[in-house]
């Protein structure tokens, strides 16, 4: 029994032309597609498809992790229709890089996602999931899952000969 499964991921990233003042082109994640060959995000990246004003670019490889302990959150990412993969970007942090964000992380996980779109340092974008990565993190998650039941906490007893305050209140201490 694998703790870990992984699975190479394509990451796909879209330049679109803006009618901005301050920026001429936008970056966003448009897909994922498994079975990509190698490609490391901080290298040369191979041009898809274009359109008009809009340009798909193979922007790197990365691996899709799933760990047991997440199982809940795939699972729960699985229910919604359609299930998503989760694509975080982040600024090329070389002053002289190719490129203006490059893929840092692939996940399942929604919980993950939210936790990289809290501190607000990365961009994040949920994209389709394909359906042969669904069907792998749906066997997963049917391998490894086990649900918790949901154990009611008890409340203490309240003993009302214990005494809460050990001293007086500083406004009835005084005598005058």
């Amino acid at each position: 029994m694998a703790i870990e499964e992984t699975l190479p991921l394509g990451v796909v990233l879209e330049r679109r032309k803006i009618d901005h003042p301050w920026q001429d082109v936008s970056w966003r994640p448009v897909g994922v597609f498994p079975g990509a060959p190698a490609c490391d995000p901080s290298s040369a990246w191979k041009l898809l498809r274009e359109g008009d004003g809009w340009e798909h670019y193979h922007s790197g490889t990365l691996t899709l992790s799933l760990f047991r302990k997440e199982t809940e959150a795939y699972k729960i990412n699985l229910s919604h229709p359609p299930p998503r993969i989760f694509v975080v970007l982040r600024d090329e942090e070389e002053a002289d890089g190719v490129h203006e964000y490059v893929p840092f992380l692939v996940t399942a996980s929604p919980y993950e996602a939210q936790d990289y779109l809290d501190s607000g340092e990365e961009i994040v974008e949920a994209v389709p999931m394909p359906p042969d990565v669904a069907t792998f993190v749906q066997s997963y998650v049917d391998e490894h899952h086990v649900d918790e039941p949901f154990r009611k906490r008890k409340r203490k007893q309240h003993d009302s000969e214990q005494e809460i305050f050990v001293r007086k209140p500083p406004t009835q201490a005084r005598d005058g």
